[in-house]
Parts: C-alpha cells; sequence; structure tokens
C-alpha cells in the first residue's frame, strides 16, 4: 500500500512537472487550461514571449507610421488601437505569470510531501581555498569528462583555475572518437584499439571485435551501397580471420547472416543482430579504463547515491546517534547501511566464518590452500594455534 501510495505521489509529481514545463514553453502548445484537449472554456493566455513580441511589432509600426523626418501618417485611432493592445498583453502577460506560479507553489508542496526529511544539517562546507579548489577542480573534470568542453572552458575562466584538470586532453580526444562512432565512422576507434592492443588482451576485452561487427553490419545493411553484400564479405577477409578463433560462433553467424541481408535482416534468425553490443558505450568504458577511472562519472554516482535516500538515512542515523550519546566506531565506516543499486555496488563485503567481523584494509581476507576464506587476524590467531 506505501509502495502504490508512492508510485501515485510520483506520478502526480511529474504531471506536475510536465504542466510546468507547458506553461513555460514559448510556443504556448500546451497548457493547464486545456491539457491538449478541446474545452468550452476561455482559451489559455499566449506565451509571454509571443505577448511582448506582438507589443514590439506593433510599437516598431507605429513608429514607422510616426516617422522621424516625414509627415506623420498615425491618426488617434492608432494610438488608441496601441493603448488597448497594450491593455490586452499586460493582462495576458499578468494571466501567464499567475499559472507559472501557482504551478511552481504546487510543485514546492509536492517535493515537500515527496521528500519530507530535511536536509542534513552540516556545517559550512568547501570554506577553505584547497576545498574550493578541489571542488572546482572536480567540476571541470566532470564537464570534460561528460564532453561539455565550452561550459567547461568558460567555468575554468570564471573560476581562475590556472591548469585544466588532469586528462582533459584524453578526454576531448575520447568524445572525438565518440563522434566519429555515431556517424558510423569506426576507423578511429579502431586505430586506438590497434595502439592500446596490449591493454586490451590483458582484460580480455571484446571491443576490437565489437567494432569490426559493428563496421561489418554497417557495411551489409548500407541503403546507398548497391553491392553491400560483397562489401561486407570484403571486409570480413580482411578483419575477421585475426578474430576467429576467439569469437567462431559470432563470426559465423555475421558471416550467414550476408544470406538474409536483402530485403533486411528484421524477421530473418539473424534479426537479433542488429541489436547487438553497443560498440559506443563499451569504447568509452574501455578508454576511461585505460585511464585507470572508472565506468561511470563520479558527480553523477555522487548525486545519484545522495539524491536516491543516502543522505537522509545517513542523517536519521546521526541523529540516532547522537540522541543515544554515542559515537561512530570508525571514521571508514556508515553506521547503517545504504541499499544502492547493482551499479553502484563496487565491492563484495566479507563476514570471517570464525570471527563474524567484517574485513577492511587492515584485517583484509585471506584464502587458505583448501580454498576457504577468513580474516587475517583470525588467520593469525589459526596459525598460533596450530603452532601451539
Amino acid at each position: 500500500m506505501a509502495s502504490t501510495d508512492r508510485d501515485q505521489t510520483l506520478e502526480t509529481l511529474l504531471n506536475e512537472l510536465h504542466n510546468l514545463q507547458s506553461v513555460t514553453d514559448i510556443t504556448g502548445k500546451t497548457t493547464r487550461a486545456n491539457n491538449g484537449k478541446k474545452s468550452k472554456s476561455k482559451a489559455p493566455a499566449p506565451p509571454i514571449s509571443q505577448s511582448l513580441d506582438t507589443l514590439l511589432s506593433n510599437l516598431h509600426e507605429l513608429r514607422h507610421k510616426v516617422g522621424d523626418n516625414e509627415p506623420s501618417t498615425a491618426t488617434e485611432d492608432d494610438f488608441k488601437e496601441l493603448a488597448k493592445t497594450i491593455e490586452e498583453k499586460k493582462k495576458a502577460v499578468e494571466e501567464r505569470q499567475k499559472e507559472v506560479y501557482a504551478s511552481l507553489a504546487r510543485m514546492g508542496k509536492l517535493l515537500d510531501k515527496k521528500f519530507s526529511i530535511a536536509l542534513p544539517e552540516t556545517g559550512p562546507l568547501f570554506t577553505s581555498e584547497t576545498a574550493m579548489e578541489a571542488l572546482e577542480r572536480t567540476i571541470a573534470m566532470h564537464l570534460f569528462r561528460t564532453g561539455s568542453f565550452d561550459v567547461a572552458h568558460t567555468f575554468m575562466e570564471e573560476s581562475c583555475m590556472d591548469t585544466p584538470p588532469t586528462n582533459h586532453n584524453q578526454f576531448v580526444d575520447m568524445h572525438r572518437i565518440l563522434t566519429a562512432l555515431s556517424h558510423n565512422d569506426f576507423e578511429p576507434a579502431l586505430t586506438w584499439c590497434a595502439s592500446n592492443r596490449k591493454f586490451l588482451t590483458e582484460r580480455q576485452s571484446t571491443l576490437e571485435f565489437a567494432l569490426h561487427r559493428a563496421q561489418f553490419l554497417a557495411l551489409l545493411l548500407s541503403p546507398t551501397d548497391p553491392d553491400a553484400r560483397q562489401t561486407a564479405i570484403d571486409y570480413s577477409k580482411q578483419h575477421f580471420p585475426a578474430l576467429y578463433a576467439e569469437h567462431r560462433p559470432a563470426i559465423q553467424r555475421l558471416l550467414t547472416s550476408v544470406l538474409f541481408a536483402k530485403p533486411g535482416l528484421a524477421g530473418s534468425p539473424y534479426a537479433d543482430l542488429v541489436q547487438g553490443p553497443d560498440a559506443a558505450s563499451l569504447f568509452a568504458r574501455e578508454y576511461c579504463a585505460q585511464l585507470g577511472l572508472g565506468e561511470q562519472v563520479p558527480m553523477k554516482v555522487a548525486i545519484d547515491i545522495g539524491g536516491s535516500g543516502a543522505l537522509a538515512r545517513i542523517e536519521k542515523g546521526r541523529k540516532i546517534i547522537k540522541d543515544a550519546r554515542t559515537g561512530w566506531s570508525t571514521a571508514d565506516e556508515l553506521p547503517i547501511e545504504i541499499p544502492l543499486l547493482p551499479q553502484h555496488r563496487y565491492h563484495s563485503v566479507f563476514i570471517c566464518p570464525v570471527s563474524r567481523e567484517q574485513a577492511s584494509e587492515t584485517n583484509p581476507a585471506m584464502m587458505l590452500e583448501c580454498g576457504h576464506v577468513v580474516a587475517k587476524e583470525s588467520l593469525g590467531k589459526l596459525t598460533k594455534g596450530a603452532a601451539k
């Protein structure tokens, strides 16, 4: 029942957000008044920008009639009509503003209802110069990594950063290659694979095959090449032999799919080949791994975890501990469990079967010759016991 209430609250919140977007849309295609449906009520007010543009147009038209040096062609009726237009547009702007403010008020109430727990009452953060520099560098790195280069350079100028973050040139190169992949240009990515083949081999990465696979299918299904099948076969002869031993079943399916290429693979036993692995995301993951970085963007991970309830749980636990007049036992652990999505679980938690203690950096898990795993401290105690 509680889950249903949460779903309804979220749906109402999303509907209100859509309505807010509608009333602030410069096109004015939809509003709360009509909600995209026919209504017998008064037509909604036009967008504010449209009202102002109409008013400016009327002013310019009247100014042209009045002229600077030429005899004026404007009449008294023109001025009366302008005054009437000004009043109408003023009312239209006010009406639209009321819709915006009303929607904002409803949005605020829904947010307060959905997120009833207040934000943590922490002290002033990032007040020192070192902390501010670290924060600004983290933001700049996030912008470079996500490909927002213009925004990143503007941010650096406004925050007076002397040097760009580490690896910023590599991120420029990464997005250059990703842009090429989005246009079915696989050559830059394959060149990178050739330069980093040792690294990819050690990781047992399938990136190079995924790129050749995507290139093969792009050639095979090309709508502009009248001899697309032969072009794809020639490409496979050139690049697949070196990959055949490791990817034999996949290559066999690719070559057999040539028989079904016309009029297309849809409806054939090989239709699933079109929905294969995303070569671009795989390339980005391997590229970041080569730089020693994780697949996910750190700032996004922090926001996703913090915004999904982690901060609220930590604050609640902090208050309980404070009321109980106790403190955290260690500085690098949380006193409560924070539920995370699978993609945000980076390390397994090991509980020693002997001491029932959780493994840590100072007390890691150790594997015995028999295959059993115990904590390092427990292993030391077992060793001492055996020596006696």
